[in-house]
């Protein structure tokens, strides 16, 4: 069941990972279509067909789709939980669980700390995003401070 966007006050989502993600999935394609299209009989005695050629340019949109799957995460937090969505699946934290927000040393993204030494992964706030994930974090726990139990 998907609450709908007014009901989370704080939506992240991670920033150079993206534009990267989003620039490698372009140049995968284009450079696989590209050789799809060169890659005809020439005197090597190599000769590929069109299916040999919608072959190539196909599997250069599917290692670009997967490529595309590092856009996908986003937390969101509102007064019902945390919404924690990483490459392949979305999770509901309830305040109830909510133990704390970290940011280890040498970590590359942030994690939520759960009951019995639990965490979860939040892939969304990054350290690659600098600035922009000191203030994720930020709100983040001026939120849960404001919506978690004491």
């Amino acid at each position: 069941m998907t609450t709908p966007q007014s009901e989370w006050t704080l939506v992240a989502t991670p920033r150079k990972s993206r534009r990267y993600a989003i620039g490698v999935a372009t140049l995968l394609v284009v450079v696989h279509v590209t050789f799809a299209i060169l890659l005809r009989g020439d005197s090597t005695g190599v000769y590929f067909r069109l299916a040999d050629q919608l072959a190539f340019a196909g599997i250069g949109c599917l290692l670009a789709a997967a490529v595309l799957l590092l856009t996908r995460p986003r937390v969101r937090v509102g007064p019902r939980g945390i919404a924690v969505r990483n490459v392949l699946g979305e999770r509901i934290v309830d305040w109830d669980l909510y133990e704390g927000l970290s940011f280890p040393d040498g970590a590359a993204w942030a994690r939520i700390e759960l009951p019995d030494d639990e965490y979860l992964a939040v892939m969304a706030i990054q350290s690659n995003d600098r600035e922009y994930a000191v203030d994720a974090v930020d709100r983040f726990r001026a939120l849960a401070s404001e919506y978690a139990p004491s």
